[in-house]
């Protein structure tokens, strides 16, 4: 029912940033994007998927301790899309990152897009 791809990832210098975008799409796209929260996770080489960001229906957002006060994240529902605005980036943060918005019967994820912190 619903497709979600990420973009915007890539290789930056340690302190840089970046925004990265996911776009859900499909035929229920509009209702799902507009009444779950939607949440961003990441994944570096051989460790476990971290749960990084989230935002709910009414705007309000959470992050996990180590990117707090670098990472915002928001929601645009005119374009069904998420993002996450990424400053002050660290080696640490080198990982591929994945959106996701799961609800009472579905868990949607999206192919994920790789960012690289590397001086």
């Amino acid at each position: 029912q619903v497709q979600l791809v990420e973009s915007g990832g890539g290789l930056v210098q340690p302190g840089g940033s970046l925004r990265l975008s996911c776009v859900a799409s499909g035929v229920a796209s509009r209702r799902i994007f507009s009444a779950n929260p939607v949440t961003w996770h990441r994944q570096a080489h051989g460790k476990q998927r971290e749960w990084v960001a989230g935002i709910t229906t009414e705007g309000l957002t959470n992050y996990v301790d180590s990117v707090k006060g670098r990472f915002t994240i928001s929601r645009d529902s005119a374009v069904k899309t998420v993002y996450l605005e990424m400053n002050s980036l660290k080696p640490e943060d080198t990982a591929v990152y994945y959106c996701n918005i799961n609800t009472r019967i579905s868990n949607y994820w999206g192919q994920g897009t790789l960012v690289t912190v590397s001086s």
